[in-house]
């Protein structure tokens, strides 16, 4: 038997006898995304399930063509015109990372398809992010227009070293699962179908381990994403400075147009 938990419109988390919360993103087929309402939920998400009884683990998985493209153009042509917009996106982005670093449930990603902008965030931010052969993981903040600074600055550097993360998101490189589990980005990159099986078989054996000693390790080992969150939050407000900004303007025309964008020199 499980239950279900509707979170925000194309977000619900399917709760199992298991101990296993499936925060599912959606719609089913269509490809999910950030709008102005999953993007706050997912602020507040990990602690709202760890305090579900019974629940041990959450594993992040999508039903749509991808695992989450990111923000949609309604939240980016409000954080280009609005401050109120910035801000609150700066808050719930913060609100994000912060919750899933401070969750003491391990948490496991399935990454089908793209993952881009919060998407690659929440992909990456897993104690456990487990990726399909063919996923595509995108940063494409610096194509837009504005600094990596969702998650990007805190982790990748952790992830695939300093050199690497530079090139990666400078350029706004895609990597696929096996590329990005070659270089470190990913823990684990499985063929596509068997991707679901295989993210629910390591959440179910987290599930089933001891919760103290879990919840210690995560605890300890994530002191170095606190060590770096000074980085983080420099970036983050970089970013929201950057939406206010004439390249931001023009890297959302771009992406409308489907043209490369004209940046100008400062």
């Amino acid at each position: 038997m499980s239950r279900r938990i509707d979170i925000a419109p194309h977000l619900h988390a399917q709760i199992g006898d298991d101990g296993v919360a499936e925060l599912v993103l959606g719609p089913e087929g269509g490809m999910p995304t950030t709008d102005a309402q999953v993007h706050a939920a997912l602020g507040t998400v990990w602690a709202q399930l760890a305090a579900e009884p019974g629940v041990r683990c959450i594993l992040v998985r999508s039903v749509g063509k991808g695992f989450c493209a990111g923000g949609t153009l309604d939240l980016v042509q409000d954080m280009l015109g609005s401050e109120t917009a910035r801000l609150r996106v700066m808050r719930e982005g913060r609100a994000i990372v912060q919750g899933m670093i401070d969750c003491d449930l391990p948490i496991v990603t399935a990454i089908n398809g793209a993952a881009v902008g919060a998407g690659a965030a929440v992909a990456l931010l897993a104690d456990v992010s487990i990726a399909g052969h063919k996923a595509k993981i995108i940063d494409g903040h610096t194509k837009l227009g504005v600094a990596a600074g969702d998650h990007a600055a805190l982790i990748w550097p952790l992830l695939c070293g300093m050199a690497r993360a530079k090139y990666l998101l400078l350029m706004c490189s895609t990597i696929d699962g096996i590329e990005a589990e070659r270089i470190g980005l990913v823990s684990l990159a499985v063929p596509d179908d068997q991707l679901l099986d295989k993210a629910r078989e390591v959440a179910r054996t987290l599930a089933a381990g001891s919760p103290t000693a879990l919840a210690f390790t995560k605890r300890s080992l994530n002191h170095w994403l606190r060590a770096a969150w000074p980085a983080f939050e420099h970036s983050l407000a970089l970013e929201m400075l950057g939406f206010a900004g004439a390249d931001a303007r023009e890297g959302f025309a771009a992406l409308n147009e489907k043209r490369t964008p004209r940046f100008a020199a400062e």
